[in-house]
């Protein structure tokens, strides 16, 4: 038999900026992710305006090791390079998955027509952890576009995206490391919804736009709420449109070792990615 898991904390996002060109909140960061294993990073940047401009802000140049970026685009567009040699646009609807595993040095920018032109940006960007034995595997990219994400309308109205893992009969095209969910969802007015998500997964919902009912407990624009492992079932409600993200995960219960953009598991994993990107061994970014 299902049972309902109990909220273990509502957590409220704080302000945030990013480089020159993202502005907005964080959940969450590494240093206070152990609540949210495997996921370290939750920063929402907007909704924001850009004001129109010659040369695209964001984030220059810079590198990462031991883990996953995962960034989901609502409203305007995006610009990514990486030393591996990859690049690309992403637009609303689209996922850009990034494994920097071993290393890899990118940026990450307003895409150049939306900057000249100006417009809404909105969009969510997570690191997700990766298991020691494969921290050190090579780089990897996955752009997934908008057409690419499976999507349903629920039973009450309102839309379901799933972007990994598997959620009500639904599966996520993108290719991960160890057992995760992401997804968003538009809830309508006066809907009520409820999913299954494995007894073992973190589970966390962050409120992307309006507000919502968690298990009767109600949670607002830029607030996380954090689930116990006490259940297999969460019930979502709305009284106005919101949307909501949804996340969870099997734990990676593993040492953890931070600092700046390094994820690994011990002090001296963490000297030698600093090591190695000094020296040039985590690529050039032209």
């Amino acid at each position: 038999m299902k049972t309902q898991r109990t909220i273990a904390n509502i957590q409220t996002a704080t302000p945030s900026s990013v480089g020159d060109g993202f502005v907005g909140l964080n959940a969450f960061h590494p240093q206070g992710s152990r609540p949210f294993n495997p996921f370290l990073l939750l920063d929402h940047h907007g909704p924001m305006q850009v004001e129109p401009s010659r040369e695209p802000k964001g984030v220059d140049q810079h590198p990462h090791r031991g883990f996953e970026t995962v960034t989901i685009v609502f409203e305007g567009a995006l610009e990514h390079r990486d030393s591996a040699g990859n690049q690309g646009k992403l637009f609303a609807g689209d996922v850009q998955w990034m494994t920097a595993a071993s290393g890899i040095i990118h940026d990450e920018k307003h895409e150049r027509e939306f900057s000249r032109q100006g417009g809404q940006l909105d969009f969510v960007q997570l690191w997700v952890n990766l298991p020691a034995k494969d921290k050190m595997s090579p780089p990897k990219y996955q752009e997934i576009t908008a057409d690419k994400i499976p999507s349903s309308t629920l039973a009450g109205g309102g839309q379901l995206r799933v972007i990994a893992g598997e959620l009500t009969g639904l599966a996520g095209p993108a290719h991960t490391f160890s057992p995760i969910v992401v997804a968003d969802l538009m809830l309508s007015g006066g809907q009520t919804e409820t999913l299954t998500v494995p007894h073992d997964y973190s589970l966390m919902v962050y409120v992307l736009s309006g507000s919502a009912g968690a298990n009767s407990q109600p949670i607002e624009r830029g607030q996380i709420a954090l689930f116990n492992a006490d259940g297999d079932t969460i019930t979502l409600s709305t009284v106005a449109g919101t949307k909501l993200l949804i996340l969870a995960g099997e734990p990676i219960r593993e040492p953890l070792a931070v600092y700046g953009p390094f994820v690994m598991n011990t002090r001296e994993e963490i000297l030698a990615a600093f090591d190695d990107f000094q020296n040039g061994r985590m690529g050039v970014l032209n």
